[in-house]
């Protein structure tokens, strides 16, 4: 507040190039009146860059969320428990982990020979918990790998159905 007790609005924006004033990316431009803010950059729409208002791409925990979405409305499959530890993003068959989400990579229990078919391509590596000691039958794939999260989902959801024990 000011000495006459009115309230005095400030205006942040980041700029995100070198505007013409030849301020570096990044700083804020301040306004002490929203009037006098920031015009737009481009008179005229048409020559605005097209991706302006594209929404970002989907991120791996995007991509997670709605592979949980997916497999959960599969009967037997329960949704990450949440919490903390170990499994608290976890898709769990009749309590059986078999796909979860650990450091932004999908980590999938496969057959011990799938793990090492896709170790070999350069689709993953074997996960290891923090422990330094690869499992056999655990992936955790790579960032780059352009292999379907919905596809390995469900082969590592067959692995868990075939190794499930009866009731």
């Amino acid at each position: 507040m000011d000495k006459q007790g009115e309230v005095s609005v400030v205006v942040f924006r980041l700029t995100g190039v070198s505007g013409e004033d030849g301020r570096a990316a990044g700083r804020q431009e301040r306004h002490a009146d929203p009037a006098e803010g920031p015009k737009d950059r481009y008179a005229d729409p048409a020559e605005e860059p097209q991706d302006r208002y594209a929404e970002p791409a989907e991120g791996p925990q995007d991509r997670y969320a709605d592979l949980v979405e997916e497999m959960t409305a599969i009967d037997g499959v329960d949704p990450p428990s949440g919490g903390r530890g170990f499994g608290r993003t976890a898709l769990r068959f009749h309590g059986k982990i078999f796909a979860m989400f650990v450091r932004g990579r999908l980590v999938l229990k496969l057959p011990a020979d799938r793990v090492g078919e896709l170790v070999s391509t350069g689709e993953g590596a074997r996960f290891d918990a923090n422990k330094d000691t690869p499992m056999r039958e655990w992936l955790s794939l790579a960032p780059h790998s352009g292999r379907d999260w919905p596809a390995l989902a469900h082969e590592a959801l067959a692995f868990a159905r075939a190794n499930r024990r009866p009731d």
